[in-house]
């Protein structure tokens, strides 16, 4: 057991790094799987961040568009606060050197992206966002002498007594090794969400519900565990994880065509293209399981400017063999960001004592059933320095000076890494019975598959992490019996008033659920 007076975060993605930042000089200690900038979703996020930056928007206007896209569950409160807090954050990481992409007269240039009102997503290098803002803060952090990194570390599980979150067990995150148990000032989880748990994602490989699972099965509450949304345009080129085609291509009038060259969107919804992404998702899965092969019709707008203001569509299209300027970019509906996670109020607090929650890990009532697009990095930047904020309010001062001592790891040989196999089993079972289309029946032999795969290896703690998300994603979906946002229920296609509201559940309740789902079978 190591003990300091440093707050550890979970996490090296774009939320841990700007609340890291924002609690300097506070000594911080940062656990990260990979070495930093990698493996994180933050670098890999294309669109951009949302922000009422020109004149003819507004916070409330951004609002409006979010608890309008979120299918009835957002919580006004946190649209607001969130919004509200857009632009300053903007203005922050200019000025820490993210170069965001301006026009002739200096200012920000803005795209619209689905389900907005208005061009309010701020750019860099088309869709670089992601990776330059955390150019940006890795940069800061190397000139922090507060902050440091344990890189190629995995956290496995939190340490509670009397409901208060009081350490955080550490291993070897490449090879395994007998758990260290790390107790610091204050946990904050930022470690990303759960879209690697299906075989279909967008996600890096290492995210698949492992901090969210951990949480649950310390006992935290976890909240619209349902709700993951799948991206429309993932690149369908046999990746894994899938490249992405960022929605900024829609934008800027890229189109949605199937082989018979028929633009199937203007059908659907009257913004066509650029309908919400759940609406956009569901079309698209309706043509590639009707064989119908979509795809994403760049030829003649954006044009040849794919290939120098989309950098990373450029690049995966030519790793695939495809011109996009000759040829439509194939496409698929892949898992793409979770809008549950660990529950926490306004001010990033989990249910757990002294444990906050910021990123794609926490549920804050923002999402709601349906994420309006460019609001995830938004929400990691907002609710990463309340954290901040908060934690630093619940603390003493700090005793350690900035450039505290750092902490020395010895990780010995030992315990269980997951089963490849076994991950690669649950991932197809995700994506197969939870995907962009549910039936009671398929979550019900989800259930029962993961509590197989979950028995077969009941010692390893970072499988057991994801199997407890998957299940608790898979519970909820089964209570919900009807269609919103991202969770659509083809046994229940409508939408019902009563259910119009946020879910919240235990692990222990979604055990439960999965035990029914067993006894069925029998």
């Amino acid at each position: 057991m190591i003990t300091t007076d440093r707050v550890i975060i979970v996490g090296a993605g774009l939320g841990a790094l700007y609340a890291a930042l924002k609690l300097a000089p506070r000594p911080v200690l940062m656990i990260s799987p990979e070495a930093l900038g990698q493996g994180a979703s933050s670098a890999w996020a294309q669109g951009g961040v949302a922000a009422a930056m020109d004149a003819s928007d507004s916070p409330e206007k951004h609002a409006a568009d979010t608890v309008g896209a979120g299918a009835g569950t957002v919580d006004a409160s946190v649209a607001a606060h969130v919004t509200s807090e857009a632009r300053r954050h903007i203005l922050d990481l200019t000025t820490l050197g993210t170069p965001f992409d301006r026009n002739a007269d200096g200012g920000y240039v803005l795209n619209r992206e689905a389900a907005h009102s208005l061009a309010r997503v701020v750019r860099v290098k088309g869709d670089q966002a992601g990776a330059e803002i955390m150019k940006a803060l890795i940069s800061e952090i190397a000139d922090t002498p507060s902050v440091q990194v344990l890189e190629g570390v995995l956290a496995s599980g939190l340490e509670v007594e009397d409901n208060v979150v009081t350490g955080v067990f550490v291993v070897d995150a490449n090879q395994g090794s007998e758990p260290v148990l790390l107790r610091g000032a204050a946990t904050l989880l930022a470690g990303g969400g759960s879209g690697g748990l299906f075989a279909l994602t967008t996600n890096p490989p290492r995210v698949r519900g492992q901090v969210i699972g951990m949480a649950a099965r310390a006992g935290a509450m976890i909240a619209d565990a349902e709700f993951v949304q799948f991206h429309p345009t993932a690149i369908d080129a046999g990746e894994d994880p899938a490249p992405l085609a960022t929605e900024a291509l829609r934008g800027e009038g890229a189109v949605l065509i199937n082989e018979a060259g028929a633009r199937f969107m203007v059908d659907i919804h009257p913004d066509a293209e650029l309908a919400p992404r759940d609406i956009v998702a569901r079309a698209i899965f309706a043509q590639s399981q009707a064989g119908k092969r979509p795809a994403l019709d760049t030829r003649k707008t954006p044009g040849a400017a794919v290939m120098t203001n989309f950098p990373a569509v450029a690049e995966a299209c030519v790793r695939a063999g495809i011109d996009p300027l000759t040829q439509p970019i194939p496409v698929a509906a892949a898992a793409h960001y979770h809008m549950g996670g660990i529950d926490t109020d306004i001010a990033g607090r989990a249910s757990l004592g002294s444990l906050w929650v910021c990123g794609e890990a926490g549920s804050t009532g923002l999402h709601g059933a349906n994420r309006l697009a460019s609001n995830g990095l938004l929400e990691a930047l907002v609710y990463a320095r309340t954290c901040a904020l908060e934690i630093e309010a619940a603390l003493p001062p700090a005793t350690e000076p900035a450039d505290a001592a750092l902490i020395q790891l010895d990780l010995r040989a030992g315990g269980e890494t997951a089963d490849e196999a076994a991950v690669s089993e649950l991932r197809h079972a995700m994506t197969d019975y939870v995907g962009v289309v549910r039936t009671g029946a398929g979550l019900r032999t989800a259930l029962r598959r993961i509590a197989a795969l979950e028995a077969a290896q009941p010692g390893c703690e970072a499988f057991l992490n994801m199997t407890a998300t998957a299940t608790l994603i898979t519970a909820a979906a089964l209570m919900r019996e009807e269609s919103r946002g991202g969770h659509y229920r083809s046994d229940f296609p409508a939408p019902r008033a009563d259910l119009a509201k946020r879910s919240r559940l235990t692990l222990e309740t979604a055990l439960n659920i999965r035990a029914e789902a067993l006894k069925d079978r029998l």
